[in-house]
């Protein structure tokens, strides 16, 4: 039988894992397998018990203690005690006529975010993408993003990272739905690599085989441009890198993306031509077209020459509005052209086409629940 434990789990080492009730019981959504070992250890228990743990978490997706059977009663009891096994609470779900579903999270201490889950309209290729959130608001101030002018209230957790996958997991599962989780984007509020330790961690346990095992190749974390830790990511994971650039001179970019100015272009290209990219990858470029900004022939081809030498695929996002902007979308004469420019310089350049606007669920339009509290 396990012993008991106290509640205070800091002298395990486990304060990285503290929930947002500040109670001081670890959050076992974001441990790894080594946390649960040496979990196991101190409890009494022999560390091949953490790993069962781990899988009864991660790879059989059980929400409750008492359903793990494997494990012995008296370690179940103790743990549903000292631990935390809470997965995010949607206060809200709602579905756009696309398919796309938006869940609004509230924590216990108050702080809110959202999730979208994307079903692929074309349902012979079985892609279904959720895209995440790392932080409850954004402190960068892009100009054209909705969650950007909402105060940054606090980084998410590795537990809330992972969690906001299994939450919608488990919702979209449902008969009703009949939907999978194939995809996972770092693309929701915030600024993912101003989270760094948080985001590698849930990416480590979102693409470990014994836990949720998503490959890396459909995991994507995506960033602004925070140049150094561009290089962090480089040498801590194997996932695949998304850049929302936006631009292609530093005139344009320090308008509508301030971190430009700390960072500029020079910087941000040259992180990305030193990458170790894994072999047959390539970066997504997110390019959010703004009209009459960002949008003219000149700017694509001052971006074929910027990204020149760099694997790529460009995602073009003509800018969906939302009531925090002084921008407005491209015409769509302007962002066929613009396309086509690319196009004719052998560039992959993709025109996304907008999901879930009528739920305020499209890209930059992010954090109307949040900006609320």
């Amino acid at each position: 039988m396990a012993k008991s434990l106290d509640l205070d789990l800091g002298v395990l080492a486990l304060a990285h894992l503290k929930n947002a009730a500040g109670d001081g019981r670890p959050a076992l959504l974001g441990a790894s397998v080594q946390d649960l070992e040496s979990l196991a250890e101190a409890l009494g228990e022999p560390r091949y018990r953490g790993r069962q743990l781990f899988t009864a978490i991660f790879n059989r997706r059980i929400a409750d203690f008492a359903e793990m059977t494997d494990i012995p009663a008296g370690l179940r009891q103790t743990l549903a005690t000292a631990c935390e096994l809470d997965r995010p609470h949607a206060t809200t779900i709602v579905a756009s006529v696309d398919g796309t579903r938006k869940y609004r999270f509230e924590t216990p201490d108050g702080v809110a975010f959202e999730s979208v889950y994307i079903p692929e309209v074309a349902k012979e290729r079985h892609t279904h993408t959720l895209c995440v959130s790392s932080q409850s608001g954004c402190s960068l101030g892009c100009r054209f993003c909705f969650t950007a002018s909402i105060k940054r209230y606090r980084n998410l957790t590795a537990a809330e990272i992972v969690g906001q996958v299994l939450a919608v997991q488990a919702d979209v599962s449902r008969p009703e739905i009949d939907g999978k989780i194939t995809n996972i984007v770092f693309m929701g509020m915030g600024e993912p690599l101003l989270n760094y330790d948080n985001v590698v961690r849930a990416a480590q346990l979102l693409t470990d085989p014994a836990g949720l095992d998503f490959s890396t190749r459909r995991v994507t974390i995506s960033t602004a441009g925070i140049v150094p830790r561009i290089y962090d990511l480089g040498r801590d994971l194997t996932t695949q890198v998304a850049i929302s650039l936006n631009a292609s001179c530093d005139e344009t970019r320090n308008r509508i993306m301030p971190i430009n100015r700390k960072w500029p272009l020079s910087a941000l290209i040259k992180a990305l031509r030193e990458y170790p990219l894994p072999r047959r990858r390539r970066f997504t470029i997110e390019y959010v077209m703004l009209g009459n900004v960002n949008d003219s022939l000149r700017d694509a081809e001052q971006l074929v020459r910027l990204l020149d030498g760099i694997p790529v695929k460009i995602n073009l996002l003509p800018l969906n509005p939302h009531s925090r902007t002084e921008y407005v979308p491209p015409a769509p004469e302007r962002v066929t052209a613009f396309q086509q420019a690319l196009r004719g310089a052998n560039v992959n350049a993709i025109l996304r086409t907008p999901r879930g606007q009528d739920i305020a669920a499209a890209c930059g339009q992010l954090g109307p629940a949040a900006s609320q509290l």
